[in-house]
């Protein structure tokens, strides 16, 4: 069904009860500048939901004997430095890789900068040694960008080829795409937008990550995914293909990490969900043991699909008998992500108000950092902008997303350790 047809950005929004039809609610443009509405045939990118698809894929190729789970992705990537790290470690997080996009983020890398998967990859066999201990839990882009590329090698092919024939095609998911050069033309795709206070803005950056994100697709072929998955759900006590991977403890508790996606355990919760964010886009997919599932897609940044499609969720656990079209619309008049204003910074060197540190640079990461202090406070800078830290103790500055830490007296610094939540233990030293 359609919502009222809202002169905004919106989402689609499909439920499918076991033994039922799925229901729908498509509201909202899909183009502010061609007034089209979002319906059925409408492609979203789905950012980190693709994770399964790839992660599924790789358990294909295990069972086809092309490759082993446990065994050393250095085997099938020989550029990789860190020869301990298996392909389940990839495929569950537990590789200690830095996530490539952080990396590029510290170097002051732009918004509409354009770089490739390879660009990436780059970044991840600079990488010498793990950023978390063995076996711990490091949510990072850059281990599904590698198993994309071992799919690639061991298959000969390429991941969008490989996926429209191994799944796509026999599950007559026709709208669904990898998307692979920025140029491409994704049909029925929408854009993404944000809110500002003058009124709404393009999000899309011209960057293509097959692997990790970069799928385009509809709620309907999703919804074919996660009916394909539930009937390869066998066992209600286990969870999907954990007889090939173990799922292990993730960064947010009580829920466990596997094949591409989070996991809920908790008896008579079994559930399996992954939610995606990419350039202005959000995702959600959610498939209980029960069979119930549902699937969330926004092209609007201050309406979030993961926020729309809990909701909608409780709704239906506290109202079993709750009727689908009304628990839709309950759903997606949740309070949405506050506007914010954009914070513009500097982007002219002015050293005249400012005592200069030091250049740093780390072998890990591209590009140098330059600190500077001023009326006791610290700044970073990268690539001309400049950005004011908060201390949060001796030595301790919080700054956008990252930690630095460096010897309590700032008048002098030779090194210092930026810890980012997916690029933690960088350590920067003086050129």
């Amino acid at each position: 069904m359609n919502a009222a047809r809202v002169e905004e950005p919106g989402l689609s929004l499909l439920v499918h009860r076991p033994g039922e039809e799925p229901t729908l609610l498509h509201t909202g443009l899909a183009s502010l500048e061609h007034g089209l509405f979002i319906g059925p045939d409408t492609t979203f990118n789905v950012g980190s939901v693709a994770k399964q698809i790839t992660a599924h894929l790789i358990l294909l190729a295990a069972r086809g004997n092309l490759l082993r789970l446990g065994q050393r992705a250095a085997d099938l990537l020989p550029r990789l430095k860190i020869s301990d790290v298996t392909v389940a470690d990839l495929v569950t997080h537990r590789s200690g890789i830095r996530d490539a996009e952080s990396l590029l983020s510290l170097a002051g890398f732009r918004d509409l900068d354009h770089y490739t998967a390879d660009d990436l990859r780059t970044l991840a066999y600079r990488q010498d040694q793990r950023a978390v201990p063995e076996g711990r839990f490091l949510y990072s882009n850059t281990n599904y960008l590698l198993l994309a590329e071992i799919l690639e090698t061991v298959h000969r092919t390429t991941l969008p080829d490989l996926a429209r024939h191994s799944v796509f095609g026999p599950l007559g998911m026709h709208s669904t795409h990898f998307k692979t050069d920025p140029r491409q033309v994704i049909p029925g795709a929408a854009s993404a937008y944000r809110a500002t206070h003058h009124g709404w803005q393009h999000t899309e950056a011209p960057v293509a990550l097959p692997g990790p994100g970069t799928l385009w697709t509809t709620v309907g072929d999703l919804d074919r995914w996660l009916t394909y998955l539930h009937q390869h759900w066998h066992h209600p006590d286990q969870l999907p293909w954990q007889e090939a991977v173990a799922y292990e403890p993730s960064d947010h508790e009580p829920y466990l990490y596997g094949p591409g996606f989070y996991a809920d355990p908790r008896p008579g919760r079994a559930a399996v969900f992954h939610y995606g964010h990419e350039q202005g886009f959000s995702a959600s997919a959610h498939l209980e043991a029960s069979g119930l599932h549902a699937v969330c897609l926004s092209n609007n940044r201050e309406l979030s699909a993961d926020r729309v499609s809990t909701a909608l969720l409780r709704n239906l656990r506290k109202q079993p008998t709750l009727a689908m079209e009304e628990a839709l619309a309950q759903a997606t008049a949740i309070e949405r992500t506050p506007v914010t204003a954009v914070q513009a910074q500097p982007t002219v060197d002015d050293r005249s108000q400012h005592t200069e540190l030091g250049t740093f640079t780390c072998d890990q990461a591209p590009g140098s950092l330059r600190l500077t202090r001023s009326v006791g406070a610290l700044h970073l800078w990268r690539r001309g902008t400049r950005e004011q830290l908060t201390p949060t103790g001796p030595g301790i500055y919080a700054g956008n997303g990252y930690t630095l830490t460096t010897a309590s007296n700032t008048n002098h610094v030779d090194r210092f350790t930026l810890d980012l939540d997916r690029a933690p233990g960088l350590t920067y030293t003086r050129q």
